[in-house]
């Protein structure tokens, strides 16, 4: 069972509490204030710790609670000038960084550079330094032998949540955290949509499209196309800039850099790009080649950042590694990384920025993926029950009511388990429907018929 964002009232308030004290905090004060029980406060703690909101200090007695940089922005908190983002640019990056934020009529203008991608040999050329690619790699990797994609699906709730927010906040989007993890419970219940509620929900359905569709399909120029399409619906006046080659000028914000506007050459370069990042072996190095080249190739109208953070997954989906969330980026941060590529195709601030934000990826969704192999003692006592649920719907067409009906369940469990139903339904594929001794062609007919229960 996926370890929850802190959703609730309690969740919200706690966080506000450890942030209010200013000091780590003790479990017994938190239940003080919150007028709660221990065991309450101890499930809401673990909750939280596994989402990355809090940090714990010490053992026994002595253990106190501090909240982390994630759980600031996630209740909208402003840093102050004494409490900056987390990245700090190294001595080798500072030059560039400088060079970045002198006066644009300072800074020389430029164009595209074709040869940034054509001079590149897949597994000769790294943008990112070898040895750290190689570390990265080796910290990020699934240790077991599964299908590609297991690794992002096994985290999925938390990071479409924590990818669809980081993405859209970097966007401008001002919705927070929680916000999100409300939004996706509601879903499309949750209307009327202003532009940040659409850009949320564009980014879910887009993550979902990527995890489902990578592992079979690879990393293709329709995958892109379709990931632009679908992050842009609806957001744009024009709807034949959405999921194609652009058309038009564009400008990029704060920067010398005028990107090509020749559409035969946005289409080759997407298409070169492609078929290199295929090629490479490592897949962190693939991922850094795609964020970077699809973002300085600007081929669509608009959506090219968005599009560029969610394509940079799309080699860690195969490889099952751990997927990469951007969160605790500032924008400055971000902002001066990518200038850097696109001023002067100097990825030396990229590459801190990439493996910062991929080190804190890898560290949030271990721990979270380590905390689901522990066995769910709810499904564990139902494991029978889940299997004649599971083919009485998709096999006898029943309802899930009637199912139930059918399966002896404990009155007090039923809600608990009917959730879990629920998800296994929603879950359910092709590929992975023997562990419910169902068959693959009956399991994709009641999927193709939009999984009724």
């Amino acid at each position: 069972m996926t370890t929850p964002a802190p959703r609730s009232p309690r969740h919200e308030a706690l966080l506000r509490v450890v942030l209010a004290a200013k000091e780590p905090t003790q479990p017994g004060g938190l239940a003080q204030a919150l007028q709660a029980s221990r065991p309450t406060i101890n499930r809401a703690l673990r909750d939280l710790l596994a989402a990355g909101f809090l940090e714990k200090l010490g053992d026994g007695r002595s253990t106190r609670y501090v909240a982390t940089h994630a759980a600031k922005l996630a209740l909208g908190h402003s840093l102050s000038p004494a409490e900056p983002g987390l990245l700090r640019w190294s001595p080798a990056a500072l030059p560039l960084v400088e060079t970045l934020r002198a006066p644009l009529g300072t800074r020389i203008p430029t164009g595209y550079d074709s040869g940034f991608v054509g001079n590149y040999v897949p597994n000769q050329s790294s943008l990112l330094p070898t040895q750290l690619a190689a570390d990265l790699f080796n910290a990020g990797r699934g240790r077991d032998q599964q299908p590609a994609g297991t690794y992002a699906r096994e985290v999925l709730e938390q990071l479409l949540i924590d990818l669809s927010w980081s993405s859209s906040r970097l966007e401008g989007n001002n919705k927070s955290l929680l916000d999100t993890q409300a939004l996706f419970e509601l879903g499309e219940q949750a209307g009327p949509f202003d532009e940040d509620t659409l850009m949320l929900l564009n980014h879910k359905s887009a993550i979902e499209f990527m995890v489902d569709a990578v592992p079979t399909e690879g990393i293709t120029v329709p995958v892109i196309v379709d990931l632009q399409a679908k992050l842009m619906r609806d957001l744009l006046r024009d709807s034949r800039d959405i999921g194609s080659i652009r058309r038009r000028l564009v400008n990029i914000d704060g920067s010398v850099y005028s990107p090509s506007n020749v559409p035969a050459l946005l289409e080759d370069m997407l298409k070169r790009i492609i078929e290199k990042v295929r090629h490479i072996r490592n897949p962190v190095e693939a991922a850094f080649f795609l964020w970077v080249n699809i973002a300085y190739l600007q081929p669509f109208a608009d959506g090219n950042k968005r599009t560029s953070r969610l394509s940079a997954n799309l080699p860690l989906l195969l490889h099952n590694c751990a997927p990469l969330s951007f969160l605790d980026v500032e924008r400055t941060d971000y902002a001066t990384a990518m200038l850097g590529v696109y001023e002067q195709r100097n990825v030396a601030a990229a590459v801190e920025l990439f493996e910062f934000i991929y080190r804190r990826s890898i560290q949030k969704y271990s721990v979270l993926r380590a905390s689901l192999a522990v066995p769910d003692p709810l499904r564990a006592r139902y494991r029978q029950a889940l299997n004649e649920l599971m083919q009485l719907v998709v096999f006898h067409g029943r309802t899930l009511d009637e199912a139930f009906s059918q399966v002896p369940v404990d009155g007090a469990e039923i809600t608990a388990l009917r959730a879990i139903a629920n998800t296994e339904l929603d879950h359910l594929e092709a590929y992975n429907c023997a562990r419910y001794n169902l068959a693959r062609g009956m399991t994709q007919r009641w999927i193709d018929a939009g999984r009724p229960r």
